[in-house]
């Protein structure tokens, strides 16, 4: 058990650091009172993704162990490049959040203070790369985790006691205002918030700590958890949403904390901090390793750093939060759709390729068609 608990832990704070702070005013923008439904149906979506991920866990990897053919080779080592893409893109996007959350703290809205913040930490962990390396810095992923999940257990105790407050004085939940999006706008925004849930496949990438069986089992738990976390979440926060008057942005949790619990705040905001900064750390990590290895060590870790530092800092000065996001959601969906690929070489059973050619055909919607919200 203190195993599988020690294994969950880097899925499940891979999954709380890709977007529970965004993911509010998104759904409220985007569906409004069917948010709960919403976050369900990516859930799930998840959830089967991630029976993908395990699948390869437990048969994929013995394939490559043993010989595998060449195309599922060609495969698995362009899934690591699709991986390496996402991991940059998730770095500026948690920086961004990171960024988003300290500035309105602060009182401070501006689209250049957002870029030039963002910009000087990724400086920060890049040199920290390339000096003493970041290793040493993994050590803040579990008290991440640990504050994360306070944070959100006092935030949901906070909302609910708004909401009951409402109902004990015969009030009406009130609905927050939606923007008029047809239905195929809707479902495009809502397939780029697939980077929120996204991290349950890092348990593939533990082999080095942990036995298949074990990762298989965190996978599958962190997605348990994040999906009662999350559903629990945004159906205690919806009533609340309406004092924001149709205006989402990405640090609107904090307005929406301010009108109902002001004293959280400060714990929001360093919430914010600690998990944004340690998920970036964690996917600089991941993607340096990933290119190191991709290159037969010929891209050596600091040369990997510098790169991935310069990528990020290029694509913080050309796009917003919301709009990276999206091209994350659709960096992790090319990267899950090429894994059903691997998936499908690899199985004769009929009714797990026609799952995972489903699971294929949705991904590559995501991919091709996911937007930004507003």
């Amino acid at each position: 058990m203190r195993q599988l608990i020690s294994a969950t832990t880097t899925p499940l704070a891979s999954i709380f650091g890709s977007g529970f702070l965004v993911i509010v005013p998104i759904l409220a923008g985007a569906v409004g009172e069917f948010s709960v439904f919403a976050m369900a149906a990516i859930c799930l979506l998840a959830f089967l993704v991630g029976e993908v991920i395990r699948h390869n866990i437990l048969s994929v990897e013995l394939a490559l162990q043993n010989g595998a053919s060449k195309i599922t080779l060609s495969l698995e080592r362009l899934s690591d490049v699709a991986l390496i893409v996402a991991y940059v893109i998730s770095v500026c996007l948690y920086l961004h959040i990171l960024s988003a959350f300290v500035l309105a703290g602060l009182d401070i809205e501006s689209h250049f203070a957002d870029d030039m913040l963002t910009t000087c930490v990724i400086v920060f962990i890049t040199l920290i790369g390339l000096t003493k390396g970041l290793q040493p810095l993994e050590k803040l992923e579990k008290w991440a985790l640990y504050v994360t999940l306070a944070i959100i257990i006092v935030l949901c105790a906070a909302f609910a006691y708004y909401d009951g407050s409402l109902l004990s004085g015969g009030k009406s939940f009130q609905m927050p205002q939606t923007n008029a999006y047809s239905n195929w706008q809707i479902l495009t925004i809502l397939a780029g918030t697939l980077i929120v849930v996204q991290g349950f496949e890092t348990s593939r990438y533990l082999g080095a700590s942990y036995p298949s069986k074990i990762r298989v089992a965190s996978s599958r738990l962190s997605q348990i958890i994040a999906t009662v976390v999350y559903l629990s979440f945004v159906a205690l926060t919806l009533p609340a949403v309406h004092l924001l008057n149709g205006v989402y942005n990405d640090n609107s949790l904090i307005e929406l904390v301010g009108y109902t619990a002001a004293l959280l705040v400060a714990p929001l905001i360093l919430a914010a901090t600690l998990s944004q900064f340690s998920a970036a750390v964690a996917d600089t990590l991941a993607a340096a390793g990933n290119l190191n290895e991709l290159s037969n060590k010929k891209v050596p870790e600091k040369l990997a750093y510098l790169l991935i530092g310069m990528a990020a800092v290029a694509l913080t000065w050309t796009v917003d939060t919301f709009t990276v996001l999206a091209l994350a959601s659709r960096a992790f969906a090319l990267y899950y759709f090429l894994q059903c690929l691997v998936a499908l070489t690899v199985t004769s059973n009929i009714g797990l390729k026609l799952f995972f050619t489903l699971m294929a055909c949705i991904l590559a919607f995501i991919t091709l068609f996911a937007v930004p919200v507003g």
